[in-house]
């Protein structure tokens, strides 16, 4: 796929729900390489948004295409990783490693017996290493804290080496400095690694410092850009009540 070519491309998406339209009519583009923070405020759809681009939940009329391929023909799910809502939220008692849980992400494309191979060992310490967690492989996933375990859940997402990323509200609940290391690490993954990555997020501090995209939905996307126009956009100063000079200083 050409890097000009979007890797997703939504158009005129709505999705209604119990009779209630949730998004209305929303057209945009994820291109190679971007990193996207997807805003707006609670019950705005964007957690609905990434499930129907997910294949979770179907848009009640528009179209999606993945990767080139209508969602509808769509399979190469390996190819799309995915970090949900509370992901870290598990029993302390779950008994499974980091590298189990990592390994997890290996087994969509195994048919029985699934049986990892070296290359699989290889694939899960890459991952691992990439996050900065290879040292607590052997570790209970229930040991560690909120911080280590989104670590371990994006080396789970990652370690089929997807095109791009989805995450939602992935710092919710951990304290700042945890937030201001894992968007480090984030950042890292779509400068070094090339990873595109699409973040759902309440947090306006990584859109100062880290995306080069923002969308704004409130059920319609009222702004899709980069930083730099999603600053001076007077729609989005409208939309977060006086908040837009908190978000648009570059660090």
């Amino acid at each position: 796929m050409d890097r000009s070519d979007p890797l997703i491309s939504v158009e005129n998406v709505s999705f209604s729900f119990n009779g209630l339209e949730v998004i209305q009519n929303v057209s945009f583009a994820i291109l190679p390489g971007d990193f996207v923070a997807l805003i707006g405020p609670n019950g705005s759809g964007k957690t609905s948004l990434i499930r129907m681009i997910l294949g979770i939940l179907k848009p009640s009329t528009g179209r999606i295409v993945l990767l080139g391929e209508e969602l509808s023909q769509f399979t190469q799910w390996q190819r799309i990783g995915y970090v949900p809502q509370k992901a870290t939220h598990m029993d302390p008692y779950f008994p499974a490693s980091v590298r189990e849980v990592v390994a997890m992400g290996l087994l969509s494309k195994k048919r029985f017996p699934r049986l990892f191979t070296r290359q699989d060992e290889a694939a899960i310490d890459r991952a691992l290493d990439q996050v900065d967690m290879k040292a607590l492989k052997n570790r209970r996933i229930g040991e560690l804290s909120g911080g280590q375990q989104q670590r371990v859940f994006i080396a789970r997402a990652i370690v089929n080496g997807p095109d791009v990323l989805f995450l939602d509200e992935p710092t919710a609940g951990v304290d700042a400095d945890t937030q201001a290391r894992f968007y480090e690490m984030l950042a890292d993954l779509n400068r070094k690694e090339g990873l595109t990555i699409v973040l759902i997020t309440h947090d306006f501090g990584i859109i100062t410092k880290h995306v080069n995209k923002v969308a704004c939905l409130n059920q319609r996307l009222f702004f899709h850009g980069t930083h730099d126009e999603f600053c001076s956009s007077s729609v989005v100063q409208e939309l977060l009540h006086g908040e837009h000079h908190l978000i648009c200083h570059r660090h």
